[in-house]
């Protein structure tokens, strides 16, 4: 587990916290059931890198001081302006219950049916499962290399590959491979007038 180094905040006013962040550092929050809320800050690099490199469903272990929180990202604000994180909740977690999170869905392979023309659709990028804290996948792959023309893959075609089990309706769809649009037939029964067409664009031959 990654240990990230968080520091204590003593006040909350917003003057406070915009020095906080301009020393590169995120205000932040610890909270869970058997501590008392704990303001804090954690430095923005770290937390970035952390969390491109393992995943937001990662386990943190997050110092203060000399006390060690296992700890989970639960809440991320972010400037929509500068598109920077400005605020983190960090949940602590029991390490021996099951938790419900959601983990990004990866397709793997390639569909025939894509290469016979048709167009794939995956209408799930995430997935709900319940399991330890500890057993959380960065992602949860499907496999989409038996998937033809007007084919779907549920969630009950997926084998979990880890200790987790999916929490969501087993019959969602998660891809689906539509078929080719058909061009429109021109009707031939039509008499028409001998003679060239006024416009021609757009005519078959």
């Amino acid at each position: 587990m990654t240990t990230l180094q968080a520091n204590e905040r003593k006040s909350f006013k917003s003057s406070s916290n915009r020095l906080v962040r301009e020393k590169g550092q995120i205000p932040a929050i610890i909270y869970g059931k058997k501590i008392e809320s704990q303001p804090v800050s954690v430095d923005n690099i770290e937390l970035l890198k952390t969390l491109r490199d393992e995943g937001r469903n990662t386990i943190l272990q997050l110092k203060v001081g000399e006390s060690t929180h296992s700890v989970m990202l639960y809440d991320m604000q972010k400037d929509p302006l500068k598109n920077q994180i400005v605020h983190v909740d960090f949940h602590v977690v029991d390490m021996q219950a099951e938790i419900e999170v959601e983990v990004p869905v990866h397709l793997v392979g390639d569909a025939p049916g894509v290469k016979d023309g048709g167009v794939l659709q995956q209408p799930l990028h995430v997935l709900s499962i319940s399991t330890k804290p500890g057993d959380i996948p960065q992602s949860i792959e499907v496999d989409i290399t038996n998937l033809g023309v007007n084919d779907t893959l549920t969630i009950k075609d997926v084998k979990a590959s880890g200790s987790y089990k999916f929490t969501q309706d087993e019959d969602q769809v998660i891809a689906s491979v539509l078929p080719p649009k058909q061009e429109e037939e021109i009707d031939s029964g039509e008499e028409q007038e001998p003679g060239q067409p006024d416009k021609e664009e757009g005519r078959e031959n």
